[in-house]
């Protein structure tokens, strides 16, 4: 079954698409936000931050599998095709 998910990790696993934010960008929040708090800032005082960049992955292999023809006008838009 298609499989769309909102980490490209599942992508490069097996799904068929993901678009999400980056783990790599999250692990960056939380390595600031840890450094604030052994600093002695309060948890509570710290601002809630939303994601700023977004991945859209594409995995033409699970794509291939099973018989689906993606339009080349979401390959153009992917941030990375799995090939």
């Amino acid at each position: 079954m298609p499989t769309i998910s909102g980490w490209a990790e599942f992508a490069e696993a097996g799904n068929l698409l993901s678009y999400g934010p980056t783990l790599r960008g999250f692990y960056r929040h939380f390595a600031h936000y840890a450094d604030k708090i052994l600093k002695g800032a309060k948890p509570a005082d710290l601002p809630v931050e939303q994601p700023t960049v977004f991945e859209f992955v594409v995995n033409m292999k699970t794509a291939k599998a099973l018989g689906l023809n993606i339009p080349r006008s979401l390959l153009v838009r992917a941030d990375r095709v799995i090939e």
